[in-house]
């Protein structure tokens, strides 16, 4: 797993985008994806990336999983995030960021 150490330390991902209104900068999905590309050519590994909509006790959920693999190994993540769909004044993509 040497392969994902060097991406991890090599990887540079800036904030790029603007969030005028909360007025803070953040980097998408996209960004990421952009600066890690090159790195996994380089050292021969594969990213996917999942998401899940799920239910459990009435919560709404996403769960998200990023699994790279090299040609012996594979690291595997979830993490999951909530959303109230009652919450006034957002959109469905604002409630689950926040």
């Amino acid at each position: 797993m040497k392969q994902l150490q060097e991406i991890q330390s090599e990887l540079k991902a800036p904030k790029n985008q603007r969030n005028n209104f909360g007025k803070y900068n953040y980097r998408s999905c996209e960004d990421i994806l952009e600066a890690v590309k090159p790195l996994l050519d380089k050292y021969e590994c594969i990213l996917t990336l999942s998401d899940e909509i799920k239910e459990l006790g009435g919560l709404i959920f996403v769960e998200s999983t990023a699994n790279i693999a090299g040609k012996d190994w594979r690291v595997q993540t979830s993490a999951q995030a909530g959303i109230d769909p009652n919450r006034k004044g957002m959109d469905i993509a604002q409630s689950f960021g926040s």
